[in-house]
C-alpha cells in the first residue's frame, strides 16, 4: 500500500487511517459543525488481508451478497475452504476497524456513516489479494460500493425466500434494522428494494432449506459456469461506451445496463421476427432489476426503414408518455438498431439510446458507431443522424438461431475489417471462416471482438466522418456497389445487405487491379476466400439481372458523392484500403460488365 492510500480522507472520514484512541475517548470527539453524519474513525492497518494460492484461475476475489439471513457468512465459510481462499466477513472487519459493533456504530454515527465507512473497508479488502467476502445486506446497494465489487470481483447474489430468511433470523437481536419492527415487514421492505439491485451480481444462486454443503456446491457450479464478458471501450472525443461481447447477454440486459441508465426506465423496439425469441427473456430481466419497460413492434425487413414507420413509433412514444431520460432499447438486427437509433435522436430532441443487436452484420458494424436513420425513395440511410448508445450488448448466444445467409451477410463486414487496414484480421478469417460459419461460439466471439475493436478504433479517429480522405469513410469499402445492387432490387430482401457488400469487396478490388492500384494476386485471394464459403462474390452468382446504366444512376444518387464526383473505397491490397474520387467512370463500367451486369 502507497502512503497516498494510507492517509485518504475522501467523505466523511477525515480521521479514516489515524490509530484508535481508547473507547471513550473515540466517544468524546467533538461533533463537526456540519450537516454531514459525523464521521466514523476507522483503522484500516487492523483489517486482515491474508493470502492463499485459491483455485480460481480469474485472480479476483468473491463477493457474496444477500439479505440477512442469506447464509453468506456460513457458505462463504465453506466455498472458501474448498477454493484454498481465505475467507473475509466486511461486518468483523468493520468492527475490528471502529473499534466496537456495528449495532454502536449505527447508534453512535447514523446509517449514513456506517454505509461510507463500509464502502472504505470493502475497497481495502478488494484491493488485496483474493478472498471469498461476505458483505453486509446493505453493502451492494450503493452504486460506488457496486462499482468496485464490478472492477475487482465476481459477485454472486445468495437468493433466499422470506419465509426461509424469517426462519434463520428469528432471535436475533444484534441487527439494528430488525429492531425497529417486525420481521417480516423488515424483511418483506428489504427485498421490495434491495432484490432489483441485488440483480446486477455476476450471479444469481437460489437458496432455500438445503444444507450448506448442497449450496455451497451449487455456488461453485454457478461460478464454474460463468464468464464475464468482454468489455471493449469506443472512446470518442465526447463520450466512451463499451461493447459488452458474450453469451447470454439478454439474460442478463437488466444487470448489465441498471448502472447505465438514467432512470430505470425503458422502451424496447424490436420486430416480428425477433419479439418471440428473445422479448420475453429481456423483459424478465429487466423487472428482475426494477426497470420499467414496454415495447413497440415493427415489421422485419429493410422497407421497414422509412418516414411511415417511423413516425408510428414516435407517436406510439409520445401517446405513452416518456420523459428526457427513458432509454430507447434496440432489439433486433440493423434494420431496428437504425430505426431505433433515429428514433432515440429525435425525440424529445434525443434520448438514451442501448443497441442489443441480434443479427452477426448488426453485432460487427451497424451497431457500434452511433449511426443512425432511415431510407428515402432517393437512396439508403439518407435521413439520419449520428446518435452514439450508453451500451452495446452483443449476446453471441443469439446468433445460434440465424439461418446461415444471416451468418454470412455478418462475416462479409469482418472480412470487410480486414481487407480495410488488419490484414492480420483476414488471415485470421481465412483459417477460422468456417468455423465461425458452423457458429463456433468461441469463433463467432472472437470474430466480433476483432470487427467491433477494429471498427472502434476507426469511429473514435473519425467520428462523424468529417475527414477529407480516409478515416471513416473507410468502413464504405464496398459499398458503392453494394448499394445500388440493394436499391435496384428495392431493398426488399431479396438481396442482404452483407451480401451486397461481399459482392462489393470484390468489385472494389477488381476496380483497384484494373487501375493499376493492387497486386492481382490480392484480388484472387479475396475472390478465393468468399467462394469457398460459397459467399456471393460476383454479380453474376446472383439470380437476377441488372443493367449498367441503372446501377451507375444509383451510385451517382449515393449519399458519398462529393462536388459531383463518385467517392470510392480501392486499396493498394489486402490490409492497405485508402479513399478516391480520381475514378474513370468508363472503368467502373468495364468493372461492371466483366462481372456479369448488362450494356
Amino acid at each position: 500500500m502507497t502512503d497516498s492510500a494510507t492517509t485518504d480522507t475522501v467523505g466523511v472520514f477525515p480521521l479514516l487511517y489515524v490509530k484508535l484512541r481508547p473507547m471513550s475517548s473515540r466517544i468524546s470527539i467533538p461533533q463537526p459543525e456540519t450537516t454531514d453524519p459525523p464521521p466514523v474513525p476507522l483503522n484500516l492497518e487492523r483489517i486482515v488481508r491474508t493470502h492463499g494460492p485459491g483455485l480460481l484461475q480469474t485472480g479476483r476475489s468473491i463477493v457474496l451478497v444477500g439479505l440477512m439471513g442469506a447464509g453468506k457468512t456460513t457458505i462463504g465459510r465453506m466455498l472458501a475452504t474448498r477454493l484454498g481462499l481465505p475467507f473475509v466477513d466486511a461486518d468483523t472487519e468493520i468492527e475490528r476497524a471502529a473499534g466496537c459493533s456495528i449495532a454502536d456504530v449505527f447508534r453512535l454515527y447514523g446509517e449514513a456513516a456506517f454505509r461510507d465507512g463500509e464502502r472504505r473497508v470493502i475497497r481495502r479488502l478488494l484491493e488485496g489479494p483474493p478472498m471469498v467476502l461476505a458483505t453486509g445486506g446493505g453493502a451492494f446497494m450503493a452504486a460506488d460500493t457496486r462499482a468496485l465489487v464490478r472492477e475487482h470481483a465476481i459477485s454472486v447474489w445468495l437468493r433466499c425466500p422470506l419465509p426461509v430468511l424469517l426462519r434463520r433470523v428469528a432471535g436475533r437481536t444484534h441487527r439494528p434494522l430488525l429492531n425497529a419492527a417486525s420481521p417480516r415487514d423488515v424483511l418483506e421492505k428489504l427485498i421490495a428494494i434491495r432484490h432489483p439491485v441485488y440483480a446486477e451480481a455476476d450471479v444469481t444462486v437460489d437458496c432455500g432449506d438445503n444444507n450448506v454443503e448442497h449450496t455451497t456446491t451449487r455456488v461453485m457450479e454457478a461460478l464454474a459456469l460463468s464468464r464475464r464478458p468482454l468489455r471493449l471501450p469506443v472512446v470518442l472525443e465526447k463520450s466512451c461506451y463499451d461493447v459488452v461481447i458474450g453469451a447470454d447477454l439478454i439474460s442478463r440486459a437488466g444487470a448489465l445496463l441498471a448502472p447505465l441508465l438514467p432512470r430505470r426506465s425503458v422502451i424496447v423496439i424490436t420486430d416480428e421476427t425477433v419479439r418471440p425469441l428473445y422479448l420475453s427473456k429481456l423483459l424478465a430481466s429487466f423487472e428482475e432489476t426494477g426497470i420499467e419497460a414496454r415495447s413497440i413492434t415493427v415489421a422485419p425487413g429493410e422497407q421497414t426503414k422509412c418516414w411511415a414507420t417511423y413516425e408510428n413509433v414516435v407517436d406510439t412514444i409520445l401517446e405513452g408518455g416518456v420523459e428526457r431520460r427513458t432509454a430507447i432499447i434496440a432489439l433486433g438486427g440493423g434494420v431496428v438498431g437504425d430505426l431505433a437509433g433515429f428514433v432515440a435522436a429525435t425525440t424529445l430532441r434525443g434520448l438514451p439510446f442501448v443497441q442489443i443487436p441480434t443479427t452477426l452484420l448488426s453485432q460487427v458494424d451497424s451497431s457500434v458507431g452511433g449511426k443512425t436513420g432511415i431510407n428515402s425513395r432517393w437512396g439508403k440511410n439518407l435521413i439520419g443522424a449520428f446518435h452514439q448508445p450508453l451500451c452495446v450488448l452483443a449476446d453471441v448466444s443469439s446468433l445460434t438461431t440465424l439461418p446461415r445467409r444471416e451468418l454470412v451477410a455478418g462475416y462479409a463486414e469482418i472480412v470487410k475489417a480486414g481487407l480495410i487496414g488488419q490484414e492480420s484480421l483476414f488471415a485470421w478469417c481465412e483459417k477460422h471462416g468456417a468455423a465461425v460459419l458452423s457458429r463456433d461460439p468461441e469463433a463467432l466471439a472472437e470474430a466480433v471482438r476483432q470487427a467491433c475493436a477494429f471498427k472502434a478504433g476507426v469511429v473514435a479517429a473519425d467520428e462523424r466522418e468529417e475527414q477529407k480522405t480516409d478515416g471513416r469513410a473507410l468502413l464504405n469499402l464496398g459499398h458503392t456497389f453494394g448499394h445500388a445492387l440493394e436499391a435496384e432490387l428495392g431493398y426488399d430482401g431479396r438481396l442482404l445487405h452483407g451480401e451486397a457488400v461481399s459482392i462489393g469487396l470484390t468489385l472494389a478490388f477488381s476496380l483497384s487491379v484494373k487501375l493499376g492500384l493492387c497486386p492481382q494476386e490480392d484480388l484472387i485471394r479475396v475472390t478465393r476466400h468468399l467462394e469457398s464459403l460459397k459467399m456471393p462474390a460476383h454479380v453474376s452468382d446472383l439470380p437476377y439481372r441488372f443493367r449498367i446504366a441503372d446501377l451507375m444512376a444509383h451510385m451517382q444518387r449515393d449519399k458519398k458523392m462529393q462536388d459531383g464526383k463518385l467517392s470510392f473505397v480501392l486499396a493498394h491490397g489486402i490490409g492497405k484500403a485508402f479513399t478516391t474520387r480520381d475514378v474513370p467512370e468508363q472503368a467502373v463500367r468495364e468493372v461492371l460488365l466483366a462481372d456479369g451486369v448488362t450494356s
